[in-house]
């Protein structure tokens, strides 16, 4: 799956390569628009759960409105100096104001920002509910024994990572007790779901938005010395001259919410579908959630 998933990156970043080459040849781009809406649109989206479920979400109800939807999946970078160049038209899923600083500096001044539609986007330490006595990262000194010395991890090189390692542990004095085991995010999520079938004791790194709030019981650990970071905003953000060439959308997207338990389903239902099956799993959830639809594509 993985070597796959790194083709289509591949290949995607190929067409977008081309595509940017197109454009700054003059040759390619977006088409003059005579006064009319564009019917086509071009979706750039990376491969982060949220992207994907919002990105299939709005081919679906686009499509349900009479556009023609490409969506790609591209690197981040290709994806900010595309929209700079005019080709993709959108991306549903800028981390802003820090994630994705680097980009916006660089290219934000060309781009436009059509709002935030999320705004919990945050690092977290995480442990199932049933573990009723431990609510705060505070709670787990001197529990060391109960889970092992350890804090089930993702990749060595994530900024959750560094930010548990290098802030969290030493903030409440954890690191006697608790090493934070690294490795991937699937073996971290494999090792939640086989602790949380269980019900033993488990605490792991984890993030907002993530499906995994909507499979598991889980519950974020209050972070009193904000040693995780702050929140940030999930934006919308399109290329120069999108709110003028796709008005009924860019109405849309400022209308355009999801709370965190509705974006977890949505992202868990798109997740539990099968490959090429993303559209189909993000018409499922609207049909099944027409009162969060209508609140900004109509009925």
């Amino acid at each position: 799956m993985l070597s796959s998933r790194r083709s289509r990156r591949f290949a995607a970043l190929l067409a977008a390569l081309a595509a940017l080459v197109l454009v700054a040849a003059g040759c390619g781009g977006r088409e003059p628009q005579t006064g009319q809406e564009s019917k086509t649109i071009n979706i750039g989206y990376i491969a982060w759960d949220e992207d994907i479920a919002v990105t299939y979400l709005y081919k679906e109800l686009l499509e349900r409105k009479g556009y023609a939807v490409n969506a790609t999946e591209l690197e981040v970078g290709p994806i900010y100096a595309g929209l700079a160049q005019g080709n993709p038209d959108l991306f549903l899923d800028a981390w802003l104001p820090q994630t994705h600083a680097d980009y916006w500096q660089q290219y934000g001044p060309q781009l436009e920002d059509l709002g935030v539609w999320y705004d919990q986007g945050t690092l977290n330490i995480a442990v199932p509910k049933y573990l009723t006595d431990v609510n705060s990262i505070e709670d787990l000194k001197g529990r060391g024994p109960e889970f092992g010395g350890v804090i089930t991890g993702i990749d060595p090189g994530a900024g959750l990572s560094r930010t548990t390692k290098d802030s969290a542990i030493p903030a409440y004095g954890l690191g006697g007790e608790y090493a934070l085991q690294t490795s991937s995010t699937t073996a971290m999520l494999a090792a939640l779901e086989k602790a949380t079938k269980e019900q033993k004791p488990i605490v792991v790194t984890l993030w907002h938005p993530h499906w995994a709030y909507a499979r598991y019981p889980l519950k974020d650990l209050q972070d009193p010395k904000g040693a995780m970071g702050q929140a940030e905003q999930l934006h919308a953000v399109g290329r120069a001259g999108f709110a003028q060439d796709f008005p009924e959308v860019t109405e849309m997207i400022k209308k355009f919410r999801l709370t965190d338990d509705q974006l977890a389903s949505l992202e868990n239902e798109i997740n539990n579908a099968q490959k090429g099956q993303e559209q189909l799993a993000a018409r499922k959830w609207a049909d099944a959630h027409p009162e969060v639809i209508n609140t900004f594509a109509g009925p």
